[in-house]
């Protein structure tokens, strides 16, 4: 199974950035971000103490099920 962070990487560096697209872009420049997790509460938990933005938690919760979906 792919880590979540390899997955999240497909929505890196849209021409018109969108809030999946920022996360992806920030995770890519997070040197810490947990980037072998395959586990939710691990990336969920991450996310919550070093959010980029308000609603990147709501971002993640949505990319998780896709991330879900594709195994």
């Amino acid at each position: 199974m792919r880590s979540f962070y390899h997955f999240l990487l497909t929505y890196r560096g849209k021409t018109k950035p969108d809030n999946k697209s920022r996360l992806a872009d920030w995770a890519f420049k997070d040197h810490n971000f947990p980037k072998q997790a395959t586990d939710y509460n691990e990336v969920s938990d991450y996310l919550e103490w070093n959010s980029p933005f308000s609603d990147a938690v709501k971002v993640f919760d949505e990319l998780w099920e896709i991330y879900q979906s594709d195994h």
